[in-house]
């Protein structure tokens, strides 16, 4: 009960002092509005914010399985192949140092402002962690357990999805946790650069229209949207391990 009732303490301590902050400062509501305001907004605008939020959910949750999918497969070929590890990871490795806020606007022109500009995006952003956490794992099978598969004649693709892939399911589980995390940034990004709906574009509209109560709501939305996915994530992750115990 304590481990459920502090977060909501810390909650309810931030918004003491960002009231706190809004009364003394005497701060414009166009800058920095109350929390009643915002929380207000929430209420009223709740409709607006649904059907935001159900665009930039399904970009999300279509990115990350994407992500997901492609980064397994990847590691796989990687941990299999040395060729590939010396032709694929360094291109993967340099593609991180391409800032995404570059990519969305070709992103954007080559596919447009619907949903599959955003869901690259998102992938974009998933793949790597997924990818580079299940590679390492997969590369740090026990010797030994190698050693054993080996003497008893196990063959490449057995050991492979039979001892390499079960050992580093732990390391696919702790790069989800961090897609779950990383692949809201890419939607907003993408709706950022051009979009006709979602939550990342109705901050823009609110900042446009000065409308701040309304941005800070799509904000704590977002925040919400996250927070729920990591923990629906993490909670899948646990059950799927604790499944091969």
């Amino acid at each position: 009960m304590s481990r459920a009732l502090r977060p909501l303490g810390l909650v309810a301590l931030f918004a003491l002092l960002w009231q706190g902050v809004v009364s003394l400062t005497g701060i414009p509501g166009f800058l920095l509005p109350a929390p009643a305001r915002v929380a207000e907004t929430l209420w009223t605008s709740r409709a607006l914010l649904a059907e935001h939020a159900a665009i930039t959910a399904a970009e999300v949750l279509i990115g990350l399985g994407l992500g997901a999918f492609l980064g397994w497969w990847a590691a796989i070929l990687l941990a299999a192949s040395p060729f590939a590890r010396g032709i694929l990871r360094p291109m993967l490795v340099f593609s991180q140092a391409i800032p995404v806020f570059a990519l969305a606007p070709i992103l954007t022109l080559w596919l447009g402002y619907g949903l599959w500009s955003k869901v690259a995006m998102a992938l974009l952003i998933i793949f790597f962690p997924v990818n580079s956490a299940f590679f390492d794992a997969l590369m740090r099978t026990p010797p030994a357990w190698l050693g054993m598969a080996r003497v008893m004649g196990g063959g490449f693709w057995r050991v492979m999805w039979q001892i390499r892939v079960p050992a580093a399911l732990p390391g696919f589980a702790s790069g989800l946790r961090l897609a779950a995390v990383y692949a809201p940034i890419g939607a907003i990004i993408g709706e950022w650069v051009g979009a006709s709906k979602g939550l990342g574009y109705l901050m823009l509209l609110a900042n446009g229209r000065a409308k701040a109560d309304l941005m800070f709501a799509a904000l704590l939305v977002l925040a919400v949207l996250t927070l729920l996915l990591h923990a629906a994530i993490d909670a899948a992750c646990d059950r799927a391990l604790r499944g091969r115990t």
